[in-house]
């Protein structure tokens, strides 16, 4: 050290902004330039028209190789086996005083520090989101349809594209919650919501280097094994184990993925950090060195008395305060440049700082290479890397372990030389060191040699750890993903998933979505999958958007599970649905799902229809019962079948089963309102698709769904018509009063009122006999239904449906009896009695056979109704069966 050079200024009397008092109020949060920030993919495929998805990818047989797996790489060709990873070198930046020694995944609070500048409409949005109850999740809520429209747009070859646009999509969340999360405050709901789509983007950003390098893999089966020649150079040879070793190079990828998460919790560095030391090293222990030469007076403090590196260490003398504080500052940005992957950064730093020293220890890990070795040209050209990497790996292993360094400065040298454990005192979950693990020469430490750093073995050891920290951050759901991503272990990560459907803490919604588009993504590269597994996540995620009300959402996820499972499913979305302008909309949605719109309608009707217990049996019942708002679901669920006209003959036959049950309940005006659902021209309809097709002659099972509706019209017409003879039957006119020993005028005015009696009594009764024919003629036609009889199939080849046929004839028993009172009631009182008596001659005809739904006890009381009539006609002068009796010979 030149002793004699020129003076330097005293630190002791420079402005005061380099007191750290005065720095920490001049400390200013650093606003990234707008084109800062993480790297935003631009490689988005053109919109294409939305894809059908008739069938799932979980019904086609699934292999772990794809035919032509080459068309899912990115147009942009192939990656490169092996890309050399250098130290990233950013443009003049510089290092605050933040602490950046938390772990690589960050809390939902950290990271706050570093916001975007955002531009006014994003200003206005955070506003306006401030004024939710859930501005986090108001906000972010627009992923769902996002990562469907993606979904949708990308054809099934260009998956990266896809996870490239997941990423992005998420990325673009987390700069908005930003400014949100700086007005509602750290501690709000919308910082969690922020951490989870940050972990979502890095999971995306992961999974699409894992996988497009495993893919690419899949493409090279035919890759030979390369013959390491001893001669050439470290880079050759490690580039060489690049193209043939995919555990490398994807521990390389998982490397370079956690450096880059790192350098995106860094942001960008303002410029004008001030470090006590501009151009010199140590400069406060130089002035006091060189102030103690001039007056020879001794240290009131100990320090060095030698400047050079190593001079702390060896005399066990510290260096001047304000030196020490500025040389643990750098230490600390040296490391997070270090971890964040930028190499040639922190070099830069050192040599700015006067360590130049320092830069040339960070210089030891780049690969040796004489290009003049296999070249053959007569110009000799420079050569790169360290010859002597294995003596400068042991030296930074020792380094490492060397107790008395900061804690900083031996993380930086660990992190270089594969010691875990000074790192992970910085570091608690770090992975960064978990590549580093090469063939080096026997100068290393036994811990270096015995060391087996594989992925599986570095997650072990987290597990292990007795950390609380690293045991929780471990078991995070995105870092449990992550884990199995890197490990490749899909099956795992399903049982995972599925523990996690099981536990009764419901997932959040962003986790679910992240999960089931994650599963999509895996089926589509044709990965082996446990389908049950996947199965239970995409039934989680549709059951989520139909609580959330995505409507517009369900569909295109249901059509991603089995034929079976899916048409269940959306049966149970359309339950919901009870908003009658959306239900065409779900059927639209779900045709062009690929759903099966058919087998989905008719399922909705059948289990709304089947839901109550009710049992289809004679009873008592003679009362109408009062229709109820279940009866009212059944009414209303038969619309389903009612939009698509090529349903309509599945409308007739579900429309029939849901009558056929009120009618045997008594319920009516329910069986009405059914009948009146059914469009008039049903009937014509179902003919004339069969004939469009060619088909003269009706299918049996829509030739009986026709005959059945048509009895069961007839049915209702009688009983409507009972109903308007009972009701004006029960209005007869009143005849006034005779008044005795009236006056003139109340004579006069009781005649008046005895015509106008008279004329509404005529009137009555003729309108009277016109009912009771009406209403007789109607019961006839469904006690003389043609053809077999009412509710009796006429074609008998159908497919035998049990439970219908039990029910028609119950039906039978039920009605037809009913009706035949109803009639000889309605004949009775109109003094009827030798047409109530013909009747009997119609249900004791062996043509019609009516007899046999009548019950013994039902007999017994028509025949006493018919006894009353016969005794009505004695009384008449006729004989018991209505004839004029014979004179006596």
């Amino acid at each position: 050290m030149n002793w004699g050079q020129s003076e330097l200024p005293s630190p002791v009397v420079r402005d005061d902004e380099v007191t750290v008092a005065a720095r920490r109020r001049r400390k200013k949060v650093a606003f990234p330039s707008p084109g800062g920030g993480s790297p935003v993919f631009s490689s988005v495929t053109p919109a294409r028209s939305l894809r059908n998805t008739p069938a799932s990818l979980f019904r086609q047989t699934v292999t772990p190789r794809v035919p032509d797996v080459s068309s899912i790489l990115a147009p942009g060709g192939r990656t490169p086996r092996y890309t050399h990873t250098p130290r990233n070198t950013l443009g003049s930046q510089n290092l605050d005083d933040s602490d950046w020694t938390h772990s690589m995944f960050t809390s939902p609070l950290a990271g706050l520090e570093n916001t975007s500048f955002f531009t006014e409409d994003v200003g206005n949005l955070s506003s306006a989101l401030l004024k939710e109850d859930d501005p986090g999740e108001a906000a972010a809520a627009s992923l769902f349809p996002e990562f469907l429209a993606s979904f949708l747009k990308h054809s099934s070859s260009a998956v990266f594209e896809l996870l490239e646009d997941y990423q992005t999509l998420c990325q673009d969340k987390v700069d908005v919650l930003q400014s949100v999360v700086l007005r509602a405050g750290q501690n709000s709901k919308t910082a969690g919501v922020r951490w989870l789509l940050l972990q979502e983007s890095s999971s995306w950003r992961l999974i699409t280097s894992l996988y497009r390098d495993r893919v690419q893999l899949a493409l090279e089966d035919d890759i030979t094994m390369l013959d390491i020649v001893p001669s050439e150079s470290e880079k050759v040879v490690v580039e060489q184990l690049f193209q043939r070793d995919a555990v490398i190079r994807q521990s390389q990828l998982v490397v370079d993925w956690l450096e880059c998460i790192a350098k995106d919790q860094i942001g960008d560095f303002s410029d004008n950090i001030e470090y006590y030391a501009k151009n010199v090293c140590w400069e406060n222990t130089l002035h006091a060195l060189k102030m103690r030469r001039k007056s020879g007076a001794g240290f009131t403090v100990p320090l060095v008395t030698e400047l050079d590196p190593d001079a702390p260490l060896r005399q066990q003398r510290p260096l001047a305060d304000l030196d020490r504080e500025d040389d643990a500052r750098l230490l600390k940005n040296l490391f997070t440049l270090i971890r964040a992957g930028m190499t040639e950064e922190a070099q830069r730093l050192c040599k700015r700082c006067g360590q130049a020293w320092r830069a040339a220890t960070l210089e030891g890990w780049k690969l040796y290479h004489d290009p003049n070795m296999t070249s053959g040209s007569i110009e000799l050209q420079p050569v790169e890397g360290n010859p002597q990497r294995g003596i400068w790996k042991a030296c930074c292993w020792r380094m490492a372990e060397e107790e008395q360094l900061n804690r900083y400065e031996r993380a930086i040298y660990a992190s270089l030389s594969g010691n875990l454990k000074p790192l992970l005192a910085v570091v608690e979950k770090d992975l960064m060191s978990s590549g580093m693990a090469h063939q080096e020469v026997e100068s290393l430490p036994r811990e270096y040699l015995e060391a087996n750093w594989t992925m599986e073995k570095v997650f072990e050891e987290l597990q292990a750890s007795e950390s609380k920290r690293v045991l929780e951050e471990t078991g995070e759901h995105y870092h449990v993903i992550q884990k199995f991503a890197i490990l490749g272990d899909l099956d795992g990560l399903l049982e995972e998933f599925s523990d996690w459907l099981k536990s009764s803490k419901p997932l959040p919604s962003h986790l679910l979505r992240f999960m089931s588009h994650l599963l999509l993504f895996f089926c589509s590269l044709g990965l082996a999958l446990k389908e049950e597994l996947c199965v239970d996540v995409l039934k989680a995620y549709v059951t989520l958007l139909i609580q959330d009300q995505q409507t517009d959402l369900v569909a295109s996820y249901v059509g991603q599970l089995p034929a079976e499972l899916g048409t269940v499913q959306y049966a149970a979305f359309l339950e919901t649905v009870t908003q009658a302008e959306l239900r065409p909309r779900c059927l639209q949605l779900a045709t062009e799902a690929g759903l099966d719109v058919s087998a989905i309608t008719k399922l909705v009707v059948e289990t709304v229809r089947e839901r109550d217990d009710t049992v289809f049996t004679h009873h008592n019942q003679t009362l109408e019962t009062a229709t109820t708002k279940e009866d009212q679901r059944k009414i209303e669920v038969i619309d389903w079948l009612l939009f698509d006209p090529a349903h309509r003959a599945e409308a007739l036959k579900q429309s029939n089963a849901i009558m056929r049950k009120f009618l045997a309940l008594q319920k009516h005006d329910a069986a009405k309102a059914v009948f009146s659902k059914v469009p008039e021209d049903s009937m014509k309809e179902i003919c004339c698709q069969w004939a469009g097709i060619g088909q003269a002659t009706l299918p049996a099972e829509d030739e009986n769904a026709i005959r059945e509706h048509l009895c069961i019209r007839a049915y209702l017409e009688a009983h409507e018509a009972f109903t308007d003879w009972f009701s004006h039957s029960s209005s007869a006119p009143q005849k006034p009063a005779p008044v005795p020993e009236a006056k003139f005028t109340e004579r006069v005015a009781n005649e008046m009122r005895e015509k106008e009696y008279q004329s509404s009594f005529s009137s009555w009764s003729c309108r009277l006999d016109v009912l009771t024919e009406d209403v007789k003629e109607r019961i006839y036609n469904v006690l003389l239904f043609v053809d077999g009889g009412w509710m009796v199939d006429n074609r008998q080849d159908s497919e035998q449906d049990s439970e219908r046929s039990h029910q028609m004839v119950v039906l039978r028993s039920l009605c037809l009896p009913r009706l035949s009172f109803l009639l000889l009631s309605v004949l009775q009182n109109s003094t009827r009695h030798q047409e109530a008596l013909r009747l009997a001659d119609i249900i004791s005809s062996d043509q019609h056979r009516l007899y046999q739904v009548f019950s013994k006890e039902e007999l017994r009381r028509f025949l006493q109704k018919l006894r009353e009539s016969s005794l009505s006609l004695l009384d008449r002068g006729l004989d018991p069966l209505g004839y004029e009796l014979q004179p006596s010979i």
